[in-house]
């Protein structure tokens, strides 16, 4: 028996960073595809349009910012964009990261620890910050879903100690933030994905079909995770489905930090 189309973010606003491509794709369109208007956030324009002209195409509605999650000015602007388009912002997904600074922690640059730091860590904490404030204004409060990692507080591996930091802390981070802001009515959880059909998780060099065959011994799925597995993740936490979940850190990584 078929199952019925789900519609559980009609009239809402949700705002992913992120959003022109891999993972943020997959969750803006989906979010679109259950009826919120959706705000696509990045650092350059043409692909976030990408994705709303993708929305638009299946009938949704979205808008196109850019902005630098780095600059806590930039993430506030971005939310009132947001505000003043759609009237609201009920769901957040701060997906906006960098995978950088492969080295053992001695060899680690300063350029790449403070890039990891500033994107991974510092981004969803001005995220966090500007979302909240304007949530907590509003009388049904709203949800935001962190994207970590199975990478930091889950599993760990040589060569890329900064970015398992800084994964690791947005877990924290959203735990800590979930305990502040649930009274002001404002849910807080976190997905950690781990290796995804992105490109993020081809290592250099490595083509898709080599990926298919290293994962197939490197997970217990055999395989990688695809987008739409960890886009129907975040929605669950950011949907009145989850209304008594409040930081938890959700791993969908295959059975590969079990």
């Amino acid at each position: 028996m078929p199952v019925a189309p789900r519609n559980r973010f009609a009239g809402r606003t949700a705002l992913v960073t992120g959003g022109g491509s891999g993972l943020g794709r997959a969750v803006a369109l989906a979010l679109a595809a259950e009826g919120a208007n959706v705000v696509a956030a990045g650092r350059s324009q043409a692909p976030l349009k990408e994705t709303v002209a993708l929305i638009e195409e299946a009938g949704g509605t979205g808008l196109a910012h850019a902005a630098d999650v780095t600059s806590a000015a930039e993430v506030q602007a971005l939310v009132r964009a947001a505000v003043d388009r759609f009237g609201s912002l009920d769901v957040a997904v701060n997906n906006a990261g960098v995978f950088k600074g492969g080295a053992p922690v001695a060899d680690l640059s300063e350029d790449d620890w403070r890039t990891l730091l500033d994107v991974n860590v510092s981004g969803v904490l001005f995220a966090l910050q500007a979302q909240v404030r304007q949530m907590r204004e509003q009388p049904g409060g709203g949800a935001i879903v962190n994207i970590a990692s199975n990478l930091g507080a889950h599993k760990r591996r040589p060569g890329i100690a900064g970015y398992v930091a800084s994964k690791a802390a947005v877990s924290a981070l959203t735990r800590a933030a979930a305990l502040d802001h649930i009274q002001d009515g404002v849910r807080i959880n976190a997905v950690s994905p781990g290796a995804s059909a992105t490109s993020m998780s081809l290592r250099p060099g490595e083509s898709e079909a080599e990926r298919a065959a290293r994962m197939r011994n490197e997970s217990p799925l055999g395989r990688v995770v695809d987008a739409a597995e960890i886009a129907a993740a975040v929605l669950y936490l950011a949907s009145d489905d989850a209304a008594s979940v409040v930081g938890t850190d959700l791993v969908v990584d295959g059975g590969a930090s079990s």
